[in-house]
């Protein structure tokens, strides 16, 4: 059976190929980036999920424990399968370019073609609930899900898919050093 961490690359590797061609194949616009706004808006965005996280452990302790508790027993299995930071760094690179072109480039632009802003929310939901978790934990596909917002809109005021890109690698492996390290 392939390791956990191979795993979950196949997936992102699989919401990847599947984003970009949809999008490509559609004639749907992935976004080019420009190079000031979009590193700031990152910078500016990676600001927010960290209030939101922040207000999510405020108003919601006990299901952000559990949440946390599930990220640590993922980092536990994948550690005892023999994964290291580097698989993590590569996993956080991954996700965070195929979430971004999946959800915002594909499933927002295929969206808002018919529903207009509405695609945004909708994309924002769809993202949530592929990040599932057990009741206790509800608080996590809840701050999934306004993340998903902030990146979504992210996608629709500038067209571009960078900042949302930069932002969501650099959480995640935010996420994933805290969790190996223990922070």
């Amino acid at each position: 059976m392939p390791r956990p961490w191979r795993l979950l690359l196949l997936l992102q590797g699989g919401l990847l190929l599947v984003g970009t061609s949809g999008a490509l194949l559609l004639g749907l616009p992935l976004g080019a980036g420009h190079p000031v706004r979009d590193p700031l808006l990152a910078l500016g965005l990676l600001v927010a999920l960290g209030g939101l996280e922040a207000l999510f452990q405020h108003l919601f302790p006990t299901s952000f424990r559990e949440a946390e508790a599930l990220h640590r027993e993922l980092l536990r299995a994948l550690r005892e399968a023999g994964t290291g930071p580097p698989a993590l760094l590569l996993l956080a690179l991954l996700s965070g370019v195929a979430e971004e072109v999946f959800f915002r480039g594909l499933v927002q632009s295929l969206l808002f073609l018919k529903l207009g802003a509405w695609a945004v929310v909708l994309q924002a939901l769809l993202f949530a609930l592929l990040h599932p978790a057990p009741r206790k934990a509800f608080a996590y596909p809840l701050y999934t899900g306004a993340a998903g917002l902030l990146f979504g809109l992210a996608y629709l005021l500038t067209g571009s898919l960078l900042p949302g890109i930069l932002a969501h690698i650099l959480h995640n492996a935010r996420g994933f050093y805290q969790a190996w390290y223990g922070s």
